[in-house]
């Protein structure tokens, strides 16, 4: 009765008839929508790489061709800075704060300005992966959806999603891949409703490419045959591509330090990074790009070059690619990780074959594949994408063993030395890292201005306690806050609970003065505090009210049962229309 009561007062919009007592069937219809077009925004940038690495292909042998990086790297900073008014970035670390900070709010623009910037570094030669712009591309499409159709911030974080899983499942053909990658490292949260219409979502979006460029997978590979003996020697590769992953992810920090102390624009200063990683590629061509031929020949088991040079490529891509995001170029750490993880695994099945040489190991390739998982495991610190990425875009499932060994070693070794994941390390340190529907999250919207409670009565430190007693019988408070009358500054608090044995002592109204009884030593609360600090402040030290101080001056007092009262206002908007 109360639905077409407020289908008769025009409280919904008639598109959301059909939707309004099922929103999982509203997300999954929605998410479907979402899915395709991000599976398009991927395909599109594949298209645009393809077509202008080919382009430059005719000019890389030539003496000056290491400048093509720089150029292409230059042409991208200016693009986003100038034109999109949008900083160098991987994307991945701007999703997950529009996740955890506004609720999936992302703008328009981000749809389509990163697939751009990030064609023009790698398709230039630049060491970045189209993994990430491609995340950043569906995400904003996500939100911009749902935004058009006035969806809450639950339901608008869940579209985010099913436009990073449609986009992965696009980019790899690789469905449950872009799933687990969603839900492991954007979204945090293993529910049914964030669940069903993102796996929706990525199955569109990997339909939508196997249609359009069939269903292939990325790399093909031969059969293994896996013994034992190989299994034990994947804890030592576990390690090794757990080291690799720290030096990866520490040179991509340094190199951005560096970058940023230089006095120079950021376009110059992306053209000289460029411009490095182009003079490496001219000695080692196989870092620049994605890299995913060199991947093939590897996983194939046709790389032909020696120990010593595998592992000198390895060094030099870690340092291509920290000089090409690190320097403001455009792209992700995807396609370098799978590239670094698979020279790693190439390494070290050679190392190994020299130390032991009377062992018949697998073929080198299944090493490769093994390392490219434990890069992106130890890099994203998620295991489970790690695991269900490499058996998509190999198709090898019978290593499926010694995968969920080197994924789960090699990610827990990295959160040893890295307690945050290559993305989220920026946003832990600045406190922006924050899951949704968590109690950091929901404060988050709320600010202790708007807590504020400026119904007390504010006394002077030289007032009698008589003419205090006849105040505290016209106020409803407890509290009392004591100030400086001449200055203003705000100097302890007066809790009735404190005094109550002054105030049956007649004798004493004329003798005693509030500076004597007042407590000097109150926890006070800042503006511009963390409303999740303040509650544990609280929490801590038994707490239920404490005054608000602003240069010293007293702003009002803040209570527990109003902030919990706002907070729960405030998670119905979250979660609710």
């Amino acid at each position: 009765m109360k639905f077409f009561q407020a289908l008769k007062a025009g409280r919904f919009p008639s598109w959301r008839l059909f939707f309004h007592f099922d929103d999982r069937l509203l997300l999954i219809s929605i998410g479907a929508l979402v899915g395709s077009c991000s599976g398009l925004a991927a395909l599109a940038l594949n298209r645009g790489l393809i077509t202008l690495f080919e382009l430059l292909s005719h000019y890389r042998h030539l003496w000056w061709a290491f400048v093509l990086p720089g150029i292409g790297a230059a042409l991208s900073s200016l693009f986003l800075e100038k034109i999109m008014k949008e900083g160098a970035g991987h994307g991945v670390p701007e999703v997950l704060y529009s996740v955890s900070r506004y609720g999936g709010l992302m703008r328009f623009r981000s749809s389509f300005s990163r697939l751009i910037s990030s064609c023009l570094t790698i398709g230039s030669g630049g060491s970045a992966g189209p993994e990430a712009p491609v995340v950043m591309s569906g995400a904003a499409i996500g939100s911009n959806i749902a935004q058009f159709f006035s969806l809450n911030d639950r339901q608008r974080v869940a579209l985010v999603g099913c436009g990073t899983a449609g986009a992965v499942a696009a980019i790899f053909n690789a469905p449950i891949a872009g799933l687990v990658f969603t839900i492991e490292v954007i979204i945090g949260e293993w529910t049914a409703l964030n669940i069903v219409p993102i796996a929706v979502a990525s199955v569109f979006g990997a339909q939508v490419c196997r249609l359009l460029q069939g269903n292939q997978i990325a790399f093909t590979h031969l059969k293994f045959n896996i013994d034992p003996v190989d299994t034990l020697a994947c804890i030592g590769l576990a390690v090794a591509t757990a080291v690799v992953s720290i030096l990866l992810t520490r040179a991509l920090r340094l190199s951005h330090q560096r970058a940023h102390h230089i006095k120079l624009p950021i376009w110059v200063k992306a053209a000289m990074g460029g411009c490095v990683v182009g003079g490496i590629g001219f000695f080692f061509p196989d870092v620049l790009g994605e890299g995913y031929h060199t991947i093939g020949s590897m996983v194939e088991g046709t790389f032909s070059n020696g120990l010593l040079f595998v592992a000198v490529l390895v060094f030099a891509k870690i340092i291509a690619t920290a000089f090409t995001l690190g320097w403001g170029g455009s792209g992700g750490i995807f396609a370098p990780c799978l590239v670094i993880g698979s020279f790693t695994g190439l390494m070290y099945h050679r190392f190994i074959d020299i130390l032991w040489p009377g062992v018949t190991w697998v073929n080198e390739g299944c090493f490769a594949l093994l390392g490219m998982a434990g890069l992106i495991s130890g890099i994203l610190q998620a295991p489970l994408t790690g695991m269900f990425l490499i058996v998509e875009i190999t198709g090898g499932y019978e290593v499926i063993l010694p995968l969920i060994l080197v994924s789960a070693i090699s990610t827990t070794l990295c959160h040893s030395f890295e307690p945050a994941s290559f993305y989220m390390k920026e946003l832990v340190e600045k406190g922006h890292f924050l899951r949704p529907r968590t109690d950091a999250r929901v404060l988050a919207d709320l600010s202790v201005e708007e807590l504020v409670e400026k119904d007390c009565i504010v006394v002077p430190k030289d007032m009698k306690l008589g003419d205090f007693v006849k105040i505290m019988q016209k106020s409803h408070r407890n509290f009392f806050p004591v100030e400086d009358e001449h200055t203003g500054e705000f100097l302890g608090l007066i809790h009735l609970d404190d005094i109550r044995e002054y105030l049956f002592d007649p004798f004493l109204y004329e003798t005693v003065f509030l500076e004597q009884i007042m407590d000097t030593q109150v926890e006070t609360v800042g503006l511009d505090d963390d409303l999740s600090v303040v509650l544990d402040r609280m929490d801590a030290a038994n707490l239920f009210s404490m005054p608000v101080v602003a240069s010293n001056r007293f702003v009002g007092m803040i209570s527990k049962a109003t902030l919990l009262d706002k907070y729960r206002n405030e998670l119905i908007v979250q979660t609710h229309h």
